[in-house]
């Protein structure tokens, strides 16, 4: 080869041994806290419509197990989960290492639900005396007697516990009444019956908290700030789409989960009671913002009721520095 097309060779050469190849999408996993939902539309619109991709990120939504989304992450099997509130601040006392990242939602979506018909349930103090159907979890008997004091009754309700069959319960009368979220449950009731009345937490002495967050463990913040904050960034745009897109959102979250057989209008009408409630989307325009007054008022109100509790099951004696437990620094930029 003549010298004078070898030296442009050797130079093109060079240039393509220095340039990198392509970087490979980082893999990341969230762990689910029940079967989908609309908690997670935003998940599901964040794959599909390329956002997790245009992050860099290769993101698997892993099926809904026995085994709840806090203790994956805090094992290290999942790097984020969808985490409850009660079950953010009570693991995380007993030394599960998780914290919180996304509010899913910016204000409570739980209510105490009886039948309509009940004439003898006008107020919450009219609950004293009844059969409540519940979950088992001490932080139900906390916010129940709360709501019933607040309202100038004694707080004493009998339990029997049922999961999930209490919504069947409920509906043929065998129970009084039970906690139920809105913005799923509660839509289901008024679309198939029977109808309900319901009261409030926060309209009744229980601080309003964040329902459910995305989270995940201080180790893998430490090892993974920067795919923290892809992943984050990009979920919150996700859930910013499907409030501003809530049919093409409906769409992409039932054909992401064929096998669970969703029902699409049902889909739609719980997404459509999260955005009108402000749910996803707070009036402020705020999506994903953790509220540290509301962290603090329900970890308060755990605390004084005796719910946190050490890694050997003893209250905790102080109370613990709750801004310990989220971040906002791992959000995008919200318009």
């Amino acid at each position: 080869m003549p010298l004078s097309r070898l030296i442009p060779a050797l130079g093109l050469a060079a240039s393509l041994a220095m340039t990198p190849a392509f970087a490979q999408p980082v893999p990341v996993t969230i762990a689910l806290d029940w079967t989908p939902n609309t908690n997670h539309i935003g998940l599901y619109v964040a794959e599909a419509k390329g956002f997790y991709e245009e992050a860099g990120l290769a993101v698997e939504i892993l099926p809904y197990t026995d085994t709840s989304a806090g203790t994956l992450v805090a094992n290290h099997v999942a790097d984020f989960g969808i985490l409850g509130s009660i079950g953010l601040f009570t693991q995380r006392a007993a030394g599960a290492d998780l914290v919180a990242t996304y509010a899913v939602v910016q204000t409570e979506t739980g209510r105490v639900v009886f039948n309509a018909d009940r004439q003898d349930i006008q107020t919450p103090s009219d609950l004293d005396g009844k059969i409540y159907g519940g979950f088992g979890s001490a932080w139900e008997t906390a916010i129940i007697g709360t709501i019933i004091q607040h309202d100038g009754g004694t707080g004493e309700f009998e339990t029997v516990t049922l999961g999930t069959s209490a919504y069947e319960a409920l509906a043929n009368g065998a129970v009084d009444f039970t906690l139920e979220v809105y913005t799923w449950e509660g839509v289901k009731a008024e679309r198939d019956g029977p109808a309900q009345r319901a009261f409030r937490y926060a309209d009744f002495g229980v601080p309003d908290q964040h329902t459910n967050f995305i989270g995940t463990s201080s180790a893998y913040l430490a090892d993974n700030a920067e795919t923290a904050k892809a992943f984050i960034s990009a979920s919150q745009r996700g859930y910013e789409y499907a409030v501003a897109h809530p049919d093409e959102a409906t769409d992409i979250m039932v054909a992401a989960n064929v096998d669970v057989l969703l029902d699409r209008d049902f889909v739609r009408a719980s997404l459509q009671a999260l955005i009108d409630g402000h749910y996803l989307k707070a009036e402020d325009g705020a999506v994903g913002t953790i509220d540290p007054s509301k962290m603090d008022a329900v970890g308060t109100f755990l605390f004084d009721a005796c719910i946190l509790k050490d890694g050997n099951g003893a209250p905790e004696k102080a109370k613990p520095d709750f801004t310990t437990y989220y971040s906002n620094a791992y959000l995008g930029t919200t318009p």
